[in-house]
């Protein structure tokens, strides 16, 4: 059976001495080689240093890590951050070029977090900047003062919509209960996404591409995480986007 190669997008981190790193969360790698059964590979956020086309040539899928950061808002029309939030344009400069070229080649892509707002944002959608700020929406930002293991247990419900892929991973539509790790979220759809979930208070939990070459599905809690990756959903999301990424390298 063909193992296939799935590539992870780095961020980029400063040491206090200014030195940049590139740095992708062992949980993510993890994830993707034990539930996924592939092989992970680092793609560095280098932009214009590299052929995109040329490493895409050697993929199978594409997973989008969450991360500290955000989206640089200048991709989205976006009002300027605040001092306080991360970004990371490096990342920024890799991946909306990446996104948009591996749906248009039907690459599996599978994101999470900062994954499925760069995946809206590369398609033409744009973001809240500060959910907790809106009115009637919950602090969906991660909690720190509860251990680190608790911090990707459960946190609220979403609604699982008829006639999507969590649907079908599912086995049903309703409730079903997740984490809950960000400042940001979709505020605006790009054109082309379905809304898989959206939460309690109403904000857009997971999106998938109807009619696409490929597997695209994207999540905006952590399924990767060791808490949240023994629940059965986030254990048939990996598996899907494995088999998916199987497929496409046999069918090469």
């Amino acid at each position: 059976m063909t193992v296939p190669l799935i590539g992870v997008p780095c961020c980029i981190r400063k040491s206090d001495e200014g030195s940049l790193y590139h740095q992708i969360g062992h949980k993510y790698l993890s994830a993707v080689a034990t539930a996924s059964q592939a092989i992970p590979m680092a793609i560095p956020a280098l932009p214009g240093e590299f052929d995109l086309d040329a490493m895409l040539d050697r993929l199978d899928g594409v997973f989008l890590t969450g991360s500290p950061s955000n989206v640089e808002p200048h991709h989205y029309d976006g009002p300027t951050f605040r001092p306080e939030v991360e970004r990371d344009p490096m990342r920024d400069g890799v991946t909306l070029s990446l996104i948009r070229k591996a749906i248009e080649r039907g690459i599996p892509l599978f994101g999470v977090c900062r994954g499925q707002q760069e995946v809206n944002v590369a398609l033409g959608g744009t973001l809240h900047q500060h959910v907790v700020e809106l009115p009637g929406k919950r602090d969906h930002r991660m909690r720190r003062d509860i251990p680190v293991q608790d911090r990707y247990d459960v946190a609220h419900p979403i609604d699982v919509k008829p006639g999507g892929m969590l649907e079908n991973l599912v086995g049903r539509t309703g409730e079903v209960t997740v984490n809950s790790l960000h400042a940001q979220a979709i505020d605006r759809l790009a054109d082309g996404l379905f809304v898989e979930a959206v939460s309690d208070d109403g904000i857009i939990e997971s999106v998938s591409l109807p009619g696409s070459k490929g597997f695209m599905l994207c999540v905006q809690w952590h399924p990767e995480h060791p808490t949240a990756l023994a629940w059965p959903l986030s254990q048939a999301m990996f598996k899907a986007f494995g088999d998916a990424a199987r497929a496409f390298a046999a069918n090469r």
